[in-house]
């Protein structure tokens, strides 16, 4: 590709928002066209800007938009998403591999900071401390996906859900403590919910903490508030989290390393890295790479705008 990478949005929630503001901050970019989510024709839509759109940003929910949208994206265009429910990482990988290559197209997923960054640096702190354990901690703040999974559940108007740290186990991690912590020592999750006219509260409550992945392995509490309340109290998106190793080198020397991100806007720094990306997978897309890729496939210099001489100059 030469000249500006052309991009398209799909999903124009918090993310793609985001998404739409990362683009005007990076000069290498220009973006085309929004497309809105749910749209049931935005598939006919789409196809009227093959080969006016270089990438597609799949902004959109991993919950259930993504599984279904993605690959049908993938079949016509390059696409970078941030798939984030961890257990299913390889389910969809596989079908937006298939799809991307029989496309003759390349799928970045799954990009962010977590998916992402952090799965970067759980590699690299693994091969720098091989002797050792690896914690992820997520918050305090907002998760987006989480949120996203909750506005799904039948009765449910709008949602905040809060991801926070248990800290005693935070600071035993950060002491060096090497045991395997359970999902639920590890972090508890704050719901808090508006609901749709004559929906059942205990029934909601229910079907929310017995959700798999996002709030059944986790102590999960569920708070009812009205739209006011919702508008003051929760209208940010505050993120963060921690990955920490800690291991030994030689003979007993104790190694701790820690990476941290403390976030105003989950959305907006997802977008960021996620544009990263992006143009990586366009470098890798012009050297002929096809098919699904991960983070992991990424040399970190092609996520910096500038190119490998003026990087060993000036950073390395």
């Amino acid at each position: 590709m030469t000249g500006k990478i052309r991009i398209g949005i799909v999903g124009y929630g918090n993310l793609g928002k985001g998404a739409e503001k990362a683009v005007a901050q990076n000069p290498d970019f220009e973006l085309v066209k929004i497309f809105i989510g749910r749209d049931p024709n935005q598939l006919e839509a789409m196809k009227e800007y093959v080969g006016k759109i270089d990438f597609m940003l799949l902004c959109i929910g991993s919950s259930v938009d993504l599984p279904i949208q993605g690959p049908r994206v993938a079949e016509l265009f390059n696409t970078v998403d941030t798939f984030d429910t961890h257990a299913k990482v390889p389910e969809y990988f596989a079908s937006m591999d298939e799809a991307a290559r029989r496309s003759g197209k390349l799928a970045m997923i799954a990009t962010g900071w977590d998916p992402g960054l952090f799965s970067v640096l759980r590699v690299l702190m693994g091969a720098a401390l091989p002797e050792g354990k690896t914690n992820t901690f997520w918050g305090w703040g907002v998760s987006q996906g989480h949120g996203e999974a909750i506005k799904r559940v039948p009765g449910v108007q709008i949602a905040r859900s809060y991801t926070v740290p248990v800290g005693s186990t935070l600071e035993k991690a950060r002491g060096g403590d090497r045991q395997d912590f359970t999902t639920r020592q590890m972090h508890t999750r704050d719901c808090y919910v508006v609901l749709q006219d004559g929906a059942d509260p205990e029934q909601v409550r229910q079907a929310i903490v017995s959700l798999p992945n996002y709030f059944a392995p986790y102590d999960t509490t569920v708070t009812f508030i009205d739209m006011d309340t919702f508008e003051r109290e929760h209208n940010t998106l505050p993120h963060g989290g921690f990955v920490i190793r800690s291991g030994s080198t030689g003979e007993g020397s104790d190694q701790l390393m820690e990476f941290q991100v403390r976030l105003a806007s989950n959305p907006e720094f997802t977008a960021s890295v996620m544009l990263s990306y992006c143009r990586a997978a366009s470098r890798l897309y012009g050297e002929g790479r096809r098919g699904a890729i991960t983070a992991f496939d990424v040399p970190v210099g092609y996520l910096a705008l500038s190119d490998m001489p003026e990087l060993r100059k000036s950073i390395l």
